[in-house]
């Protein structure tokens, strides 16, 4: 009866504790498809052959625009990154860094480099952090392979 107790109480313990972390084994692409609101970043993420990068080691860090973001891009404006997937993949790379960043991270610096090649710039007012004109609207989403930003707009890389 003792070592019974003992038995279920480590299996017990062990399943405590391994909670958070079989809870961030997802990668970031599934993450995102779980939380349901990033639709149009996983379907724009096919389309530019990305899905299994965003899916490897990494880490990474994603600036996850919400279909709320996508939205608000003029429809004539998606319709020709749909006809140009190198346009697309460049955009969706901007979204990228190619570390992990956390909030507290990024409260360090002013500008990134992203995947894409450009740099974002960061700044911070109050509690709010911005990415170029964006605001991070939830933070720190961990996944295996890095951590998403949830933004409220599409970051687009300068000409």
């Amino acid at each position: 009866m003792k070592r019974t107790f003992w038995i279920l109480a480590v299996v017990l313990a062990s399943l405590v504790f391994a909670a958070p972390v079989l809870a961030q084994q997802k990668d970031l692409v599934d993450t995102a498809v779980a939380a349901g609101s990033f639709k149009t970043l996983a379907k724009l993420l096919g389309d530019a052959d990305l899905i299994n990068v965003m899916k490897g080691p990494g880490p990474f860090t994603v600036f996850a625009p919400t279909d709320e973001a996508f939205a608000k891009v003029p429809k004539e404006t998606l319709d020709a990154l749909a006809k140009d997937k190198a346009k697309l993949a460049k955009v969706l790379q901007y979204h990228v860094l190619t570390s992990r960043w956390t909030t507290d991270d990024l409260k360090l610096v002013k500008r990134a480099g992203t995947a894409e090649g450009q740099s974002v710039t960061i700044a911070v007012s109050g509690g709010t952090i911005t990415i170029n004109n964006a605001k991070i609207v939830k933070s720190d989403v961990g996944a295996s392979n890095g951590v998403i930003q949830v933004i409220d707009a599409v970051l687009m890389p300068p000409k």
